[in-house]
């Protein structure tokens, strides 16, 4: 079924012949009379009356062109909001993230955007890892991730922020000097990580630099790990972003060697965007994200 017998219906319809309906939709008479008797073929049964004082509708043909005119609305309908999307007026844009930035940094620039481009809207997909956000590009389900770097080729990215990953230490730990030490860490058995995926890069940077400690990493919960921390349970290393709202009361330290996590916005390179999405990016590359990050 096309939608050139579907329109050449609803105007035979109302014309009430096939020579005006011809002129209406700008085509021959022929083409017309084939449109429909290749549609009444399909569908397996008359939906006109032909005779010498025009076309009318069978019973069938009333009710088949009820729902010939609900296709062409919706047709209607799907080009006005493509045009929508083709402008700044309507449109969504869809972002993938994982938690400490949805929660910390992504409010503040949606609500910057709504307030210049009220009617677009911005929607936050929230992905446990950031492997979970490149797949939900991957996959067309979002228009814009937030990323570590270095990322795949596939992407294009731009650098938005650095997290420092942070020491957390219950309230009653005592240290030798205002410098923590690995040691210092040792201490608590075992320290706890951030769980893999994301926490590769800090995995890393201890079994480089200080492969004796013991590390667990099977808590998901960023704030879990600092509850621990808070009740003396533990030691803990998470990204400052990760750990905040941190206890006044837990230790915050720098690490021995400073490990920072390096965040960037990400789009698929080959991906076609509307004009919404293009626009909500620049404002991505161009927000201060990390100052925001250094006050929160």
């Amino acid at each position: 079924m096309k939608l050139s017998q579907i329109r050449a219906l609803v105007a035979v319809a109302e014309c009430g012949n096939f020579s005006e309906a011809a002129s209406e939709l700008q085509l021959s008479q022929p083409a017309i009379s084939h449109a429909i008797a290749t549609l009444e073929e399909e569908l397996g049964l008359p939906l006109f009356a032909r005779g010498r004082y025009g076309a009318v509708l069978t019973p069938a043909g009333e009710r088949i062109l009820y729902h010939a005119r609900t296709v062409l609305q919706h047709l209607e309908m799907m080009q006005e909001e493509a045009n929508l999307h083709k402008g700044l007026h309507g449109g969504h844009v869809r972002i993938a993230s994982f938690r400490s930035v949805a929660t910390h940094l992504l409010p503040q620039v949606i609500a910057k955007f709504h307030h210049q481009f009220p009617e677009i809207a911005v929607t936050i997909i929230e992905r446990l890892a950031y492997l979970d956000v490149e797949q939900s590009l991957r996959e067309g389900r979002a228009d814009i991730g937030i990323t570590y770097l270095p990322a795949p080729e596939e992407f294009e990215t731009w650098e938005i922020v650095q997290d420092e990953y942070v020491a957390l230490l219950p309230p009653d730990a005592k240290i030798q000097n205002s410098q923590i030490t690995w040691q210092d860490l040792a201490v608590y058995s075992p320290v706890m990580l951030s769980c893999l995926p994301c926490g590769r890069p800090l995995h890393e940077h201890i079994r480089n630099l200080a492969p004796f400690l013991n590390t667990a990493s099977h808590i998901q919960e960023d704030s879990t790990i600092v509850s621990m921390v808070n009740q003396g349970l533990t030691a803990a290393i998470l990204p400052r972003l990760a750990a905040i709202p941190i206890p006044p009361q837990v230790q915050v330290h720098s690490l021995p060697v400073p490990l920072k996590r390096v965040m960037a916005v990400a789009v698929l390179s080959n991906a076609l965007h509307i004009p919404a999405v293009f626009t909500f990016l620049e404002l991505l590359k161009k927000f201060d994200f990390q100052s925001l990050a250094d006050s929160t």
